[in-house]
């Protein structure tokens, strides 16, 4: 049996306990201290206002989910948390959604953080109710509390065999001060019967029935719909439109221009059209006609970028990431010395669902309220209370499911678009981008190209690495200053494996300036560095003719935590690593069969987001180049508790078939300053009969602390498929997609 899931906001969870009788409410402020008051209903002691659990009078456990849902899962995986130290079985649990709300302390989702920076103060959450209703029954049978436990919603007297239900218990309950730390014990992790079990999405029966869950599918009284027209160049702007056949058109109520701030990540120049209906907003904007001003940004082309790089690598970089020794000297007196330079496109997030936002001003007030598929809700707040100088406590936001993030919904833009439009209409509005929107005004997965050296000694071990990485960057205002900004995931860190493993090691990074906006991608940065740096490791290690993992093994030395020393400053703990690696050759039977021709495997890990992922990837390539993964193991080390099984696997597994989808098929050109796709005929993505049929997840289980895994697991599988190719076919795969390549052999 499932858990009910509603979602009604935190003011209306908070009113319906006042009302319905007496409630036990428990929550966290943001500085992480618990505290009480008492109810409206004076029906006994509450935790408020940012309450977390309420426990009702019928025994019914409702948890608020705070942290954005974009896939991921943590709408099930955070309640579980507390349900697991409440000692209730889950099938009891009503899970709601927060809105946003100061009281909840963080609620971004992005970085693969949601469980890290929230596990430890959830579980002090579940234990202290659990605490508070145990102290309650001993109360009211007169014996000591340490001879009373609780199981299954209930507190247990096993010497008198007296049992009380917590819906029986809340009225005392209520009444209890909150414990000190001291006494509250969390449970034994060897105790647990619900973190590690798999347990189904809490909206899985909503989603899969066409439940209205997302942002796209509000629904107000008397609203109206809304799209929003930008330039097709980056920095365009609007200088006229053909008004008067717009609102000529069926269902058209409005159409004007919205000068805009000019921000790339904010509210950027546009026309907007509202409508009746999504449909005729839709079709009006096809008819649309606009004098655009492009600006300077017309020039641009990927191909004049790729030039602009070439040349680049040629000089040396304008800032130095990482320098160790004298890697020029070391690469040039080496046994053998290996070159390659690396190209990736600029990708889209393609998410399904596309960026939408309803809002409702109402001047009288002076209140905007939203509802909003977002990532980070605060951010939408605050860049809206900026461009209009709205009171952020004047913002109202509800938090919506998303239809897929990837990072995507971590930027602000469409909700300022529908804040701007808002303001202009009387009552609700949804604003709808269409896909070509999407597609062609997404914050990009910023391009890039490395330019790499290495050296090798007559052992056949690395001595020098040379690695000039040639990125784009947007010019911002910074402190009265102009600067270029490299995109997300756009700047090379001097921690990068193996930069800290190497003793001559020279990292260097030349910006591009464009005006092309970027945003963070699934893993950002890591997303392509894994591609790039263990593509050239494997290359490394043929030319000296070692085993992959043993090459890679040597590279990670014996120290068990290298200290971070770059821009991240992350310690890296090899250890760990190792383990991982090790355990990798083992379950993937590494070395211990042949493969015929055509036919190969590969290998690759890498450290993100906290999270140590190791990939093998068997493949086979027809002579005419056709490639089928046929299988990747995959071993995890996220630390000492895995939350929700069920969750996890799938969490590893959509990383594995997100990042063959992207290693294959996603390209944007820039031709005259505008991106040349415009919908998934031109950008496609995997399909069901290509995701490979095997996916074996590992996860070990280690004495580190728990972390997030949406995004760790993406990084290695596009290294150690090319990897596998090469094992194929002897060919090396240095441009992405993979798709430009012709796997060809005879």
């Amino acid at each position: 049996m499932s858990p009910h899931i509603d979602s009604p906001s935190r003011r209306n969870f908070l009113r319906q306990g006042a009302l319905g009788g007496a409630a036990l409410v428990i929550g966290l402020h943001a500085d992480g201290l618990l505290a009480a008051v008492t109810d409206a209903g004076g029906s006994g002691a509450r935790f408020a206002p940012n309450a977390f659990i309420r426990i009702d009078s019928d025994g019914v456990v409702t948890l608020v989910s705070k942290q954005p849902e974009i896939g991921q899962g943590i709408k099930t995986s955070l309640p579980m948390v507390i349900a697991e130290e409440l000692d209730v079985p889950w099938r009891e649990v009503r899970i709601v959604q927060g809105d946003l709300d100061p009281a909840y302390g963080s609620q971004g989702a992005g970085g693969s953080t949601s469980t890290p920076t929230n596990y430890n103060e959830f579980h002090k959450l579940g234990a202290t109710a659990r605490t508070m209703l145990v102290q309650a029954a001993a109360q009211s049978w007169g014996v000591p509390v340490d001879q009373c436990h609780a199981e299954n919603s209930a507190v247990l007297h096993p010497a008198s065999k007296r049992r009380l239900g917590y819906g029986q218990l809340v009225a005392a309950a209520s009444k209890l001060p909150v414990p000190d730390a001291a006494q509250v014990k969390l449970k034994d992790p060897a105790s647990y019967k619900l973190l590690g079990t798999r347990v189904g999405g809490v909206d899985n029966v909503a989603v899969v029935s066409g439940k209205p869950l997302f942002g796209i599918d509000v629904q107000l009284p008397g609203m109206l719909y809304a799209v929003y027209a930008k330039c097709p160049v980056f920095g365009g702007k609007p200088k006229s439109f053909n008004v008067a056949d717009i609102k000529a058109m069926p269902g058209v109520k409005d159409a004007f221009i919205i000068e805009g701030t000019g921000n790339l990540n904010g509210l950027m120049p546009g026309v907007a059209i509202i409508a009746s209906s999504t449909w005729a907003a839709f079709r009006a904007r096809k008819q649309l006609k606009v004098d655009w001003d492009e600006g300077a940004s017309a020039a641009h082309s990927w191909a004049g970028f790729a030039a602009a790089a070439r040349q680049a690598a040629k000089q040396p970089g304008e800032t130095v990431m990482r320098k160790d020794g004298d890697a020029e000297q070391a690469i040039a007196g080496a046994a053998r010395q290996v070159e390659a330079a690396y190209t990736y496109p600029f990708i889209s997030h393609a998410s399904m669902e596309p960026q939408n936002c309803t809002a409702w001003f109402k001047p009288d007030s002076g209140t905007l309220e939203l509802w909003s598929p977002t990532q980070n809700p605060a951010a939408n707040q605050n860049l809206i209370a900026a461009t209009f100088g709205i009171p952020k406590e004047k913002i109202v936001l509800h938090i919506m499911r998303s239809g897929g993030g990837f990072g995507r919904r971590l930027s602000s833009d469409y909700a300022v678009e529908a804040a701007a439009i808002a303001q202009k209409v009387a009552g609700p509005v949804k604003l709808t981008w269409m896909r070509e929107d999407d597609m062609q005004h997404d914050h990009f997965r910023a391009g890039g190209f490395h330019f790499l050296r290495g050296g090798l000694d007559a052992q056949g071990k690395l001595v020098g690495w040379h690695n000039h990485f040639v990125t784009f960057a947007n010019r911002v205002e910074r402190e009265g200053k102009s600067v270029l900004q490299p995109g997300s995931g756009g700047s090379l860190s001097g921690d990068e494996f193996p930069g800290r493993w190497v003793a001559n090691c020279l990292l260097e990074q030349t910006a591009l300036e464009c005006s092309i906006p970027m945003g963070p991608w699934r893993a950002p940065g890591s997303n392509v560095f894994a591609w790039v740096f263990h593509s050239f490791i494997d290359e490394l290690a043929h030319a000296a003719g070692r085993d992959p993992i043993e090459f890679r093994l040597e590279l990670l030395g014996n120290k068990d935590v290298v200290p971070g020393s770059g821009e991240r400053g992350v310690a890296y703990d090899v250890s760990r690593m190792r383990h991982v690696l090790q355990e990798l050759a083992e379950k993937s039977g590494w070395g211990k069969r042949s493969f015929a021709r055509g036919q190969g495997a590969g290998v690759a890990f890498h450290f993100s987001h906290r999270g140590y992922v190791a990939q093998v990837a068997e493949v086979t390539v027809s002579r005419d180049g056709k490639l089928k993964v046929d299988r990747v193991v995959v071993v995890t080390d996220i630390g000492a508790q895995i939350v929700n099984l069920s969750g996890a696997e799938n969490q590893v597994q959509g990383a594995v078939i997100d990042g063959l989808s992207t290693l294959m098929y996603p390209e944007l050109n820039i031709e005259h300053g505008r991106v040349v796709q415009s919908n998934f005929h031109e950008y496609p993505l995997l399909r069901m009969p290509d995701t490979p049929p095997r996916i074996e997840v590992h996860f070990l289980k280690t004495n580190y602390p728990v972390t997030g895994l949406g995004e760790p697991a993406f990084p290695p599988l596009a290294p150690a498929v090319c990897n596998a190719i090469f094992a194929a076919t002897g060919k090396r795969v240095r441009e992405l997609p993979l798709s430009k390549t012709d796997l060809s052999w005879s």
